[in-house]
């Protein structure tokens, strides 16, 4: 719980640093658009948090999401059969939780390693993408008004946001620090849906047990009746099945497929975001609230180096250090917990040497 506050008062010092770093920030423009980066970065994270509480990990996050919205535009571009938005975007869902479902099959029952598996599947998508684009920018073409955008989303459900009543108390509260209201983007309501179905699933069943009992033991939770690749198994479909889901949101945002770039270097800000929040990367250890808040931190620190005119690679350099950060922190924290049982072990000891 120290690790959770602890992170949670390392967001609202860097949220107040950024607030007070240029006025531009406070901007409902600004929070609009963080809003949605957490939304859309959050999604991936919270899959490849669960991934990672198994002890499982996948490489190939990025270039999956990439292939989805190759997949998302191809469908919707076809000039024989244009598709309609939900079931094109119920097939690219049900696409990406089976590239998932064929990751958990080759490291279980084939026994390869998930490195190996996802690293070759990186390549493996990344180029199924170029080759469906033509390793071309495809767009959304002006006759397909069927095609929902994300500000005609967003306008949809927020036209009158003053009559649901939900925003005044937070838009009084961030007016009385100068910040102008807000509206909440379609990615951040999916988010926070499935960060409670995520929270309901981890930490009030029993199937959140077996993922952590997975990753703290596999061969313990086989033994204990567990079927713990069937488990495996679903964590690898829920993390490519986010991945899919944020094709489909960069699709409503941008319109257009970019083949080399779309999904580049997410697998790193999943796993650094998953590992900040304090999942380890040994397994069988996270929280579902503290990847909310290492997903956060990852996106207010490239906006505060923005916001402060550094340099955009430093968000490269941000992103590895918190990771190691993380790693450090998590090894550091075991290492302690070690200790400590191993000193109430001897003092155990003791007492009942004393008895004899």
């Amino acid at each position: 719980m120290k690790k959770y506050l602890g992170l949670f008062a390392f967001l609202l010092v860097i949220y107040a640093v950024l607030l007070a770093a240029d006025p531009a920030a406070r901007s409902a423009y600004n929070h609009f658009n963080l809003a949605r980066r957490v939304g859309m970065e959050g999604i991936v994270c919270i899959g490849a948090g669960l991934l990672i509480i198994t002890g499982g990990i996948d490489l190939s996050l990025g270039s999956v999401v990439g292939f989805s919205v190759a997949l998302t535009v191809t469908l919707l571009r076809r000039e024989d059969f244009a598709w309609q938005p939900f079931p094109a975007m119920l097939v690219v869902i049900l696409i990406g939780g089976f590239i998932g479902l064929v990751n958990g099959v080759l490291v279980t029952k084939v026994r390869v390693q998930a490195f190996v598996v996802t690293l070759c599947g990186m390549f493996i998508y990344r180029g199924l993408t170029k080759w469906m684009t033509g390793d071309q920018v495809q767009g959304l073409s002006g006759q397909m008004q069927h095609v929902p955008s994300w500000d005609a989303w967003t306008r949809a459900l927020y036209s009158n946001r003053d009559a649901w009543g939900l925003l005044k108390p937070v838009n009084y509260l961030l007016g009385q620090f100068g910040v102008e209201p807000i509206a909440v983007p379609v990615s951040l309501i999916l988010f926070l849906f499935l960060v409670l179905t995520a929270a309901v699933f981890l930490h009030f069943s029993v199937y959140g047990r077996y993922f952590y009992a997975i990753g703290n033991n596999e061969n313990a939770a086989r033994y204990s009746g567990v079927s713990t690749d069937l488990y495996k198994i679903l964590a690898y479909v829920l993390c490519s099945g986010s991945a899919a889901v944020y094709g489909i949101l960069h699709v409503m945002q941008a319109q257009s497929a970019t083949p080399t770039q779309d999904g580049a270097n997410l697998e790193l800000k999943a796993i650094a975001g998953a590992v900040l929040g304090g999942c380890s990367v040994r397994g069988g250890e996270g929280n579902v609230i503290g990847i909310v808040i290492g997903t956060t931190i990852l996106v207010l620190l490239p906006n505060l180096s923005l916001m402060l005119e550094i340099p955009d690679f430093m968000e490269f350099i941000v992103i590895g250090s918190a990771l190691l950060l993380g790693a450090i922190l998590d090894e550091a924290l075991r290492s302690r917990e070690r200790v400590s049982l191993s000193l109430v072990s001897r003092v155990f000891h003791s007492i009942l040497s004393l008895g004899k």
